[in-house]
């Protein structure tokens, strides 16, 4: 059986893809790079901004283990509390320099660090009602042997 599998959001990355990026976008007059894409600019409110794909690895900058189920809405994942799993969320800075908030597929603080080497990965995150299995971006650490 192939399950159909989107984006929770569309447009805030590649997919489908094997090395999916980050769609941000970037001011044609002051270079301020956005996640997620904007139509115009943060910085200087121009409105001449263009899509740039964003690096797929970037160090973790700070983090904490969500142990508890977030308030639903906006959270429309699992939320009763047997069934909720702690998640690891944080801020991972990319070599854009943009600090990007998202989920992290480590949830073991020992295992978390910061200033380590985190990778962009695509993962199932909640089946809707139509049976339709949603994605979302998250980090991973990335193993020791592949870090620079």
């Amino acid at each position: 059986m192939n399950i159909e599998a989107r984006p929770l959001k569309e447009g805030l990355y590649t997919w489908p893809s094997d090395d999916p990026q980050l769609i941000a976008s970037q001011c044609a007059a002051c270079d301020e790079i956005t996640f997620p894409s904007q139509e115009s600019c943060p910085n200087c409110t121009g409105r001449d901004v263009n899509e740039v794909l964003l690096s797929r690895q970037g160090r973790l900058y700070t983090w904490t283990v969500q142990r508890f189920p977030p308030p639903a809405p906006p959270y429309i994942g699992p939320s009763a509390r047997d069934s909720f799993q702690p998640f690891g969320v944080g801020y991972v800075e990319l070599s854009e320099g943009v600090r990007v908030e998202a989920r992290l597929t480590e949830s073991d603080a020992s295992q978390l660090e910061i200033g380590m080497e985190m990778e962009l990965v695509i993962q199932d995150f909640v089946t809707d009602d139509d049976g339709v299995v949603r994605n979302t971006f998250a980090f991973r650490p990335l193993p020791q042997g592949a870090r620079s």
